[in-house]
C-alpha cells in the first residue's frame, strides 16, 4: 500500500516543535565540521572557478562566500563578498564539499551538511534572521531530507542517483522555506517544485562535478522556496504522485519507514562525522584496522570484507592519484600500515600513491564483498608474519559518546583551520550568537 509523503514532511517541516538536545548539539557540531571544511577548501581548484563565477556576475550583495574576496585579490579578508543568495547557496555548498570530509548520513548515503547549511545561512544571512533560527532550520532540513531519503530507498543510489543532490535539495528547501516563513501548504509546493529541480549523477564521482552536485541541492532549494513565497504555483504531488519524482527516479516509496517517528524520533542524531579524509565507506575499516594496531612489516596479509555497496564506489585497487587514493581500501589501510595520518589532507597525494613502500604493501590487502555485512560496518583480519592472526570489526552506527565526538571534531577543525579559529567558530556556536551578519564565519 502507497503511503503518501508529501503532506506529512510539509506539517513537519513548518510546526512549531522543540528538537531534541542531542539533535540540537549534533547539529550545531555539524555547523562547525561544515565551517572547518569550507574553509580549508576554499584554494581547491573547484572552488576557485565557482567563487571566479560567482563574483563575476556579482549582482545584489544578500549573502557571504566562503573565501570570497581573500585570495581573489578583490577586497580586505576582513570584508567576504556577498553575493546573491541563490549563487552564495551554490559556491558554497560546492565548496564544503570540496574536500569530501564532511557529515554523512547511511539512512539514505548522502551529506546532509553540504546541501542544507548553505541554503539555511543564505536565506538567513539575507533575511537577518538570528543564528538560532537559522540552525534550527538546518536541522529540520537535514531530518527531512534523511526522511526523504530513506522513501526513496536504495535503489535510487543503486541507479545512479546521488542522495546528497536529489534528496538534500528537499532538505535545502525546507530550511530556506522555513526561515522564509512558508505555511504547511506552501511548504508542500515548494517540496514538489524542488522535485522538478532536484538533480545528481553518482558519475561525477571522482570529479569536481561531485561537490558540486552538493551546490545544486542547495541553490535549488533557495530558489524554489523564494519562487513559492512570492507567490509561484507549481504541483506539489510532483514528488511522490504520478510522474512525480520517486516515481521517475527509481525510488521504492518506503513511505512508512520515512514516516516513523517524524517528530518525535530525530534520525539525524545517528549522523556520522569523517575522522579521515576519503570516502566515509572506508571509515569502518580504518577504524577497525587501528584497534588492531598495523605494523607495515609485521603484516603477511590484511583481508577486508565489506558490503557490496562498496566495491563499486570506493575499491580503486591501484589507485595512481591523491584523489583516488580516497576511494581505495588498499591504498589508505596501507597509508595507516606506514604510519601516514589518514585524517590529514595532504596525506593523499599522487607521490603517496607511487610510494614503493605503499605499492608492495598495498599488494598484500585483499577486500571482499560480504552479504552479511551492513553498509555501516567492516570486519579486518590480519595475518602476521610471525603466524598469528587477528580479527577487529566495527560499525560506524554504534553509539558513540557524545563528549567524545566533540572533542573529535573539534581536533579535526583545528587541524584544518587553526585552533583559534576553530574556538572562536565553536563558541558562537555554541551559544547561538550572531552579530549583525554572518560574514566572520566565512573569512577563509
Amino acid at each position: 500500500m502507497t503511503t503518501s509523503i508529501l503532506q506529512p514532511l510539509a506539517d513537519f517541516a513548518t510546526v512549531d516543535l522543540q528538537p531534541s538536545a542531542l539533535a540540537t548539539n549534533l547539529c550545531r557540531l555539524s555547523a562547525l565540521d561544515w565551517m572547518a571544511c569550507a574553509i580549508a577548501g576554499t584554494d581547491e581548484p573547484v572552488s576557485r572557478i565557482l567563487l571566479s563565477q560567482a563574483l563575476s556576475e556579482a549582482g545584489q550583495p544578500q549573502a557571504s562566500l566562503f573565501g570570497g574576496e581573500q585570495g581573489l585579490e578583490s577586497g580586505p579578508a576582513c570584508a567576504p563578498a556577498k553575493v546573491p543568495a541563490r549563487m552564495a547557496a551554490l559556491a558554497n555548498g560546492t565548496i564544503s564539499h570540496a574536500l569530501d570530509y564532511d557529515d554523512t548520513h547511511f539512512d539514505h548515503i548522502g551529506h546532509p551538511s553540504v546541501a542544507v547549511f548553505p541554503a539555511a545561512f543564505a536565506i538567513g544571512e539575507k533575511t537577518g534572521k538570528p543564528l538560532s533560527e537559522i540552525l534550527q532550520a538546518a536541522l529540520f532540513g537535514m531530518e527531512l531530507s534523511i526522511r526523504v531519503g530513506l522513501w526513496l530507498g536504495r535503489s535510487h543510489y543503486q541507479a545512479g542517483f546521488h542522495q546528497t543532490a536529489t534528496a538534500g535539495a528537499f532538505g535545502a528547501t525546507t530550511a530556506a522555506g522555513r526561515l522564509l516563513g512558508l505555511d504547511a501548504a506552501q511548504m508542500a509546493m515548494a517540496l514538489g517544485l524542488a522535485a522538478t529541480r532536484a538533480a545528481g549523477l553518482k558519475a561525477q564521482f571522482g570529479t569536481m562535478g561531485k561537490p558540486y552536485n552538493a551546490g545544486l541541492a542547495a541553490t535549488a532549494g533557495v530558489e524554489v522556496a523564494e519562487l513559492i513565497a512570492a507567490g509561484f504555483e507549481a504541483n506539489a504531488a510532483a514528488l511522490d504522485g504520478p510522474l512525480g519524482f520517486g516515481a521517475t527516479h527509481h525510488g521504492e516509496d518506503q513511505g512508512e519507514a520515512a514516516l516513523k517517528g517524524l517528530g518525535e524520533v530525530w534520525r539525524f542524531e545517528t549522523v556520522s562525522h569523517k575522522f579521515h579524509a576519503c570516502c566515509h565507506g572506508l571509515h569502518a575499516a580504518l577504524e577497525a584496522a587501528r584497534t588492531l594496531d598495523l605494523a607495515a612489516p609485521e603484516i603477511a596479509s590484511l583481508t577486508v570484507r565489506t558490503h557490496p555497496r562498496w566495491m563499486t564506489v570506493c575499491n580503486q585497487p591501484s589507485p595512481a592519484t591523491g584523489l583516488g587514493a580516497k576511494f581505495s581500501y588498499r591504498t589508505v589501510l596501507a597509508m595507516q600500515a606506514l604510519g601516514m595520518d589518514t585524517a590529514r589532507l595532504e596525506s593523499y597525494s599522487d607521490a603517496v600513491c607511487a610510494n614503493p613502500k605503499l605499492v608492495a604493501l598495498r599488494n598484500l590487502i585483499q577486500v571482499e564483498p560480504d552479504e552479511t555485512i551492513t553498509e555501516t560496518e567492516a570486519h579486518v583480519a590480519l595475518l602476521r608474519r610471525d603466524g598469528k592472526r587477528f580479527e577487529a570489526r566495527h560499525n560506524l552506527q554504534a553509539p558513540q559518546d557524545y563528549a567524545e565526538r566533540e572533542a573529535r571534531v573539534l581536533a579535526k577543525a583545528d587541524a584544518l583551520i587553526g585552533a583559534a579559529r576553530a574556538a572562536a567558530i565553536w563558541s558562537r556556536l555554541q551559544n547561538d550568537l550572531l552579530g549583525q551578519d554572518c560574514t566572520d564565519f566565512f573569512v577563509a
